[in-house]
């Protein structure tokens, strides 16, 4: 097994709560993933390696629509995932640029592992 580089996984305008579990679901994933957590638009310039993006944005951005965000991210900001159980939601977060990703209902599973590995670029555990 290769020794592969420690993730920056950033929580974007996500509740106390749902950080907590969140960033428990990816240690669980990915042990040595660096989570961080920003509730405002000017924080969006802090390193990361990717976004998981709230659909409703808890915080304080232009507007509360995570897709709208998506689709706004500037020109190499990281790769971004929208969380989110309602599948209409996903796929218009896919049609404004995201990547594959996974609802709240799924944060332990093996489909949200292989999509923050799918997305970070990383082999399967």
């Amino acid at each position: 097994m290769t020794d592969q580089p420690t993730p920056t996984i950033t929580l974007v305008g996500h509740c106390r709560p749902d950080v907590f579990a969140l960033t428990a679901a990816i240690r669980g994933f990915i042990p040595k993933a660096e989570v961080n957590s920003i509730n405002s638009t000017s924080e969006l310039s802090e390193p990361s390696d990717l976004y998981l993006v709230n659909r409703v944005l808890d915080g304080r951005f232009e507007n509360e629509s995570g897709i709208e965000l998506i689709r706004n991210l500037p020109e190499g900001s990281p790769p971004a995932i929208l969380i989110t159980n309602i599948e209409e939601h996903a796929q218009t977060a896919l049609e404004a640029g995201a990547l594959p990703g996974f609802g709240k209902a799924d944060s332990r599973s093996p489909k949200a592992e292989q999509a923050l590995r799918n997305a970070l670029k990383m082999e399967s555990a």
